[in-house]
């Protein structure tokens, strides 16, 4: 039985077999619910709109709309949407273009049934989580990139408050929102309000992003 509290996944793959595995997986939790299944991008889509998940897990390549394409139209719709990329491709083209659609993680199909399922919580619950093989790209790639001129958090066109900055430094380590109330003190409904805030004043689309602007103000 779905217990009301329980995260609700729409698994997105064009494997029949693998869809049934890890609805095996993920119903073995007792916090995690099978909200429905997708064979393509487009039926995930459909089904997100649907059935408002709290996060897509969604794969890579697909018949119809491929996984990234399909997160990039997810996103555009429905900002808040949590979608995990899970695929057996750690190309580096999926992979940088899966995170600027807007997923808040890529994890590769080599994980275990615990590992996943961390993910998904983690994901659900607003943090980012990149599996280290994944990461490792993501960091040589950002190091390549060329030095954009040296900024501070002051020089924003509206500079962040020092509640702000010091949400951000947490919420850049990956936590969730529940999460950074507990560290600071602080109602959860408060820490939304300011983590909407900060992506605004910062110009950053999701937290994903919100990290890597946050070490380029310096702020890491």
């Amino acid at each position: 039985m779905m217990m009301s509290n329980s995260i609700r996944v729409l698994i997105v793959d064009d494997q029949r077999l693998m869809r049934d595995g890890l609805r095996t997986l993920i119903e073995l939790e007792s916090d995690l619910d099978v909200a429905g299944e997708a064979a393509d991008g487009l039926e995930a889509v459909t089904a997100y709109r649907d059935l408002g998940p709290d996060i897509v897990l969604m794969d890579v390549r697909m018949p119809n709309l491929n996984g990234v394409e399909a997160t990039r139209r997810i996103k555009a719709d429905w900002d808040e949407a949590n979608i995990l990329i899970l695929t057996t491709f750690d190309d580096d083209e999926y992979i940088f273009e899966g995170l600027r659609a807007g997923a808040s993680g890529y994890l590769l199909k080599d994980v275990s049934g615990k590992e996943l399922a961390e993910a998904i919580r983690v994901v659900a619950g607003g943090g980012t989580l990149i599996a280290p093989s994944v990461a490792r790209k993501v960091v040589s790639e950002f190091a390549r990139l060329k030095p954009a001129p040296p900024i501070t958090a002051e020089s924003l066109p509206e500079p962040l408050s020092e509640r702000e900055i010091e949400i951000l430094k947490v919420l850049a380590q990956g936590h969730t929102n529940k999460e950074i109330a507990e560290h600071l003190h602080l109602a959860e409904g408060t820490v939304k309000n300011y983590v909407t805030s900060i992506l605004q004043k910062i110009g950053a689309r999701d937290r994903t992003q919100a990290a890597l602007r946050a070490r380029e103000l310096g702020i890491l």
